[in-house]
Parts: structure tokens; sequence; C-alpha cells
């Protein structure tokens, strides 16, 4: 990709442009093309892009000028980026070609990103299909345009009118569907967001779905897909694009910063389906990919059907186990011998008449980890494991719900001795006391509090986790369902002293780096926190070439505030002191919680 220049800018403040516009500062720029504030004659602020002429393909141009220019004179869209006018300038006897476009009064959704933060899928969604409309419109053009450069940088959001309005920007790469192949130079170009085909010189309109769904990607989960972290300058190196091409052969990721995975089975179907490599698996157009982000169609594997068919493969997790999870030693002890040891142990803990945990829950604030230790739990103990999801139960067809239920436990009691982790409880299992309970939701709650009864006693044992205690039916509560009731806070100085360690350790850090000042700025920051700080101060030091310092992380932490509020910690402690009581007989000598 272009790299930014060093050399003294073009153009300088108060400069005048076309009679018209004064220069008022330089945004940002590269050596191919510059960007700068402008004040016009008519008081208003504008954009102006300056192109150095000679470092510009000759596919750029047309016989009036730039291509882009042309395209966006015939493009009117409340998404896409307004062209006022365009030109010519001579500058040190160099030919430079300007554009100016109505000013955008916000940030790109890479600096929002770097910012805040990944986005939810409630907010992507949405964002994604207002962008889906501006590509419709080139699409849609009597002369198809091919946009090919959509990535996080070229998407600004409009906060002018006290909204967040997507515009689609740089379209310095547009080309008509016509325009000869190979006229692209993909070197320019965001390699994580380049469709295949594109790599052979071939765009069409799904070139653009592909580079939609990395979009849609990125916004949820942080990072491009099949994501490489290497230098930026060696992304043009064949040796990387080998490496991209056998990355892509793999099966995507859909676990989010937090570590928890996207439990939404539709959209990531959708997310799959337009980032096919196979263009024949790929949504044929932008038409095909909004209507299965507005689920007007169900997708399965690829495929549009009318029901969806749960997975029950039950298999034994491999991995680290307890000695992947960093700090947290009282914990581990807790689960090793209240739980491991009675499942590993059975007979004799029958024969001292203790009885088998059916099941334990698993609650705290967003971020703590709570499927990271569920897993990480069952490579320790070695049982097989099933992992169940609200979408993977769900069906709007009367009864469907309980029958997956219970080919799910059926499964499990098949492969015994089984765990079966069911995220988001709360959502599974809600509370019947609720007044606003459809009374279809009672029936799969029966049939699941019926499934937990006691099946200990048939070699299986219940992880549930949720972030909200308060909203799961009671009834799942009570002894031989689930006996062990666990809260995890945020981690304690130890324990983000040992994350800290963890996640740097393998990257390229300052000899003798300090964890303890680290684990002492951040009291109160989730696992998923601390991760997106190293993960911050690695993108820094990358882009600065040197390694990662002390200071580098505390200017990352700085910039951070705990994703979970001192008002919700404090709501998390009253909702652990409840369940305590309730579970104790309301003792007075309570047990201290877990050392996080």
């Amino acid at each position: 990709m272009a790299k930014y220049s060093s050399v003294e800018k073009i153009l300088e403040k108060k400069q005048v442009v076309n009679d018209k516009y004064e220069v008022q500062f330089f945004i940002d720029g590269t050596d191919v093309c510059e960007k700068y504030r402008v004040k016009g004659n008519d008081n208003k602020t504008y954009l102006l892009k300056l192109y150095n002429s000679s470092k510009l393909s000759r596919y750029s141009f047309t016989n009036e000028g730039l291509l882009e220019a042309e395209i966006l004179r015939q493009i009117d869209h409340i998404n896409i980026i307004s062209l006022v006018e365009s030109g010519e300038v001579v500058k040190n006897s160099q030919k430079y070609h300007f554009l100016i476009f109505d000013f955008i009064s916000g940030e790109t959704l890479h600096d929002k990103l770097k910012r805040e933060g990944v986005f939810s899928p409630y907010s992507s969604v949405p964002m994604t299909l207002n962008i889906l409309d501006a590509v419709a419109e080139l699409h849609n053009h009597p002369r198809t345009v091919i946009h090919n450069n959509i990535n996080m940088k070229n998407i600004s959001l409009d906060y002018s009118k006290n909204s967040e309005k997507p515009i689609l920007t740089g379209f310095n790469f547009a080309r008509y569907i016509d325009s000869k192949s190979n006229s692209v130079d993909i070197e320019q170009l965001s390699p994580f967001y380049i469709a295949p085909e594109l790599y052979n010189g071939v765009f069409t309109p799904q070139s653009d779905v592909f580079s939609l769904g990395a979009l849609l990607y990125q916004m949820i989960f942080g990072i491009p897909p099949w994501y490489l972290e290497l230098p930026e300058y060696q992304y043009s190196d064949d040796k990387f694009k080998t490496l991209l091409f056998d990355k892509r052969n793999e099966d995507l990721s859909f676990i989010m910063p937090d570590f928890e995975e996207l439990d939404d089975e539709h959209l990531k179907e959708t997310i799959v389906k337009a980032l096919s490599i196979d263009v024949e698996n790929r949504f044929k157009n932008i038409k095909e990919f909004n209507e299965a982000l507005n689920r007007r169609v169900i997708l399965e594997g690829g495929s549009t059907k009318k029901t969806k068919q749960v997975s029950t493969k039950a298999e034994v997790k491999q991995g680290d186990g307890f000695s992947a999870i960093a700090g947290m030693e009282e914990l581990k002890t807790l689960l090793y011998n209240d739980v491991i040891k009675a499942l590993n142990e059975q007979e004799l803990y029958a024969s001292y008449g203790v009885s088998i945990p059916n099941g334990m829950l698993l609650y705290g604030p967003p971020g703590c980890g709570k499927t990271f230790i569920s897993e990480r739990f069952a490579e320790e103990v070695g049982f097989n494991f099933v992992e169940l999801k609200p979408s993977d139960i769900k069906s709007k067809y009367i009864n469907a719900t309980e029958e997956n239920i219970g080919k799910i436990f059926k499964d499990a009691i098949d492969k015994a001795p089984s765990i079966i982790f069911i995220d988001e409880m709360d959502a599974v299992v809600p509370s019947r006391e609720e007044s606003d309970l459809h009374h279809m939701h009672a029936g799969p709650v029966n049939e699941l509090l019926a499934q937990m009864s006691n099946c200990a006693e048939k070699g299986i044992f219940i992880i549930a986790a949720t972030n909200r205690p308060e909203k799961i039916d009671p009834a799942i509560l009570r002894t031989g369902r689930l006996d062990r009731i666990i809260y995890l806070p945020p981690p304690d100085y130890e324990a983000r002293k040992a994350m800290f360690e963890l996640y740097l350790k393998d990257r390229p850090i300052d000899l003798g780096l300090d964890y303890e000042p680290l684990a002492k700025l951040t009291n109160n920051f989730v696992s998923s926190d601390i991760k997106f700080i190293v993960d911050e101060a690695s993108r820094f030091a990358l882009k600065k070439k040197e390694r990662i310092t002390k200071e580098i992380v505390i200017n990352a932490i700085e910039n951070l505030q705990p994703s979970v509020s001192y008002k919700d910690l404090q709501k998390y402690e009253r909702l652990r002191d409840e369940l305590e009581d309730k579970q104790r007989g309301k003792q007075e000598n309570k047990k201290p919680t877990i050392g996080f």
C-alpha cells in the first residue's frame, strides 16, 4: 500500500487553489495523494484531495480528467461523498489534479474502532446496510461501477446532524465494470479486503460484496478476516500473498475480543457467504447480501433452508487446560477440588455418600472470560464437550425448540461422560415468573429443567454462563441442577499481572519490562480490556517499528476506560451477595470472593 510521505507538503497554509479555496491545514496523505481542509469563498468548509498526476496510473484518467471525478459527478446518494468540483493546478513545474468535496464533520470507521473498540452486531449490521445501499447505487448505474477499495478508512461517519451517518469515500480505484482488466493497482489496496479474483485482475459486483463482508467482520471482531500481523511494508511481498492465500483456506474465527464466540448463527453464515473464496458460493449481488442481513432468508452452511438443524456433535476438547488461565488460582483450586475430583473419582465420592455435582453457573460482568474458563475446564477434565447457545436451540416452529434440546442431551448421554456448556443461560431459560414471557417459551424452559434434573447420574455435567443471573428461572438454581454458583469478577492484581505476561510473552517487548505497574494501573479492567490494551500497544509499537515498552503500554491504558463501569460492578457485588445468601441460608460468615 502507499506510504505516508515524509517530504514537505505540496500546499501551504493560506494558499488559495483555483481562486476559490484557501488551505486551512493538512489532514494526511501519501506520496500519491494529499488531503487538506480548505475554506471556500462562500465561507463553507470543504475537503481538497490533491493528486500527483505523474504518479497516477493511466487508468485513473479519462479524456476529461480524473475517472474518479467523472464517476462521482453521476452519483447522488445520501451515503456517498459529494463532489463539488475538480480541476488542475501546477506547482513547482509539476501538474496536480484536485477534487473538492463537501467536508464530512466526523471521523472514519477506522478511527472510531481505535477509539472505542469493536462495534456490537446490533450497531454494525445497520451501519453495513447503509453502506450496502450506497454500493447498490454504484452497481445499479447504467454503466456498473465497482468501488474496489471499500475498507474501514474509506467509510466516514458524519456527526454534523447529531447522528452517525456513514459516508462511502475513497473512489480513486473505482472502475466501470467494462474497464480493462488489471486496471486496478492492488498493491495500493488493503490486502485483507481484496477479493481473490481481484488478484487476477478481475473485478465485479461480487468483489465489492467480499470487501463489504470484510468490513462487517472487522467492525465486530476488531481485525480483518484471516488477519496476519506483519509490518505493512511486507504486504506487497509475494511471500505475504502466499501466506494470505493459505490463511484463507482456514475456517473463519468468530471469537470476539472478550473471548466470547459470536452466538448469532445466521449472522455468522451471512459473513461466511459474503467472504466465500469461491465466487460461486458468494452472494451474487448486493440485493442478496441485503436480504440476508435483514433476515428475509435463513442461511445455513451457505445455502437457504426452511428449517435449521441443530448440531449436537460432542467431542473431547484438546488444549492446555488450566495452565492456559493466567492467575485465578483460587478459582482453579475450587474447580479442581469441588468439581473435577468428584467427576474423575465418582466411586470414591459415592463410597462416602458425597453426591456428584450436577452442574455449575458462572456469572459476572461481560469480558471476564466465562466461556474461556469453561473451555479450559473441559480440556482439564478431558470429557466430551457440547457447546449450546440460544441460537442453537431456538426455533419459530412449535415444539422444535424442545426437540433440539432433547437431541443435544441424547447425544451427550450417548457420548458420556460429557460436558454441556450453555452460554447466555438467561436467554435459554428466562424466568417464567416474568410477566412478558411468551407462553411459547415456557415449554423449552420446562424441557431443559427436566433434562437437567440429576443429569450427573447419566454422565453429564452442565456448565452455564450468564451476565444476568437475576433473569434466570429460579428453578435452574436448585440442588440437582446447578449445584455450584460461582462469581467471576474482574481479575485481581496478581491475575492482571499474569495476563500481561501471558499476552506479551511472544511479542517484541522491551528487555526487563516491568508488569507490576501495568497491573496496578488496571484495577477493575476485565480480561478482554487487558487483551485490547496489549493489542493497541503492539499496533503502536509496530507503526514505530520499535519494541513494546512500559511507556507504550501505559499510554494505551490511559486511553482506555474499563468496559464495565463502577456502577455495574456494584450491581454485580449486590447480586453475588443475594445469591450467596440464598445458597447458604443467609449465614453471617460469608465465603470470600474468588481471588481474581
